[in-house]
């Protein structure tokens, strides 16, 4: 069975060669705002995070697939530290201080996937993908609180928490050993 990939598969913005598609978002930032009730690309990620997880390959077909890698490998991230919320405001707290944390960027050497993300042309590029991302770990961590805490009593879902173990395409954006 194939991975899913992203449908939005006509990009207004590419910083390298990642795709600057618009979300709904409440978080300041550089992101288009998407206009309408329709599925953005976090959707989509928080989406099919369960079924692409499981794939130790996955072949890009459009410059969105990127943007749909980078946030499975965050939502993973993500359920990480909510691991050890047992409240959703806590959790809360957790995920933001995780998006506004410091990260590597494509081109950057901790980037973990260096050899399938391109370069950001030059500095003014690298801030405004920086920017992006940052703006896009912060709403993906609110939304994938609002899933892992929507049961009836409160407490985290076991069945989001099973995926924080898993490695998309054996790859982590935290460092090894964290």
């Amino acid at each position: 069975m194939p991975a899913y990939h992203s449908s939005f598969l006509e990009p207004q913005q590419l910083v390298g060669n990642t795709a600057i598609l618009p979300f709904k978002t409440q978080f300041r930032g550089p992101a288009p705002q998407q206009i309408g009730g329709d599925t953005d690309i976090i959707d989509e990620a928080l989406y099919y995070f369960k079924a692409n997880v499981f794939f130790r390959t996955y072949e890009i077909k459009s410059e969105a697939d990127r943007l749909l890698i980078y946030i499975t490998l965050y939502v993973t991230e993500c359920l990480k530290r909510l691991q050890r919320c047992p409240t959703k405001q806590q959790a809360m707290n957790e995920m933001y201080s995780l998006a506004i944390s410091r990260f590597d960027i494509p081109g950057d050497p901790g980037f973990p996937l260096n050899s399938v993300y391109a370069k950001p042309a030059n500095s003014t590029e690298a801030e405004l993908l920086r920017a992006y991302l940052t703006q896009l770990r912060q709403e993906c961590g609110n939304r994938v609180c609002e899933r892992v805490f929507a049961t009836e009593d409160g407490k985290p879902s076991k069945w989001w928490l099973c995926f924080a173990k898993k490695k998309f395409m054996d790859k982590s954006l935290s460092g090894p050993g964290q």
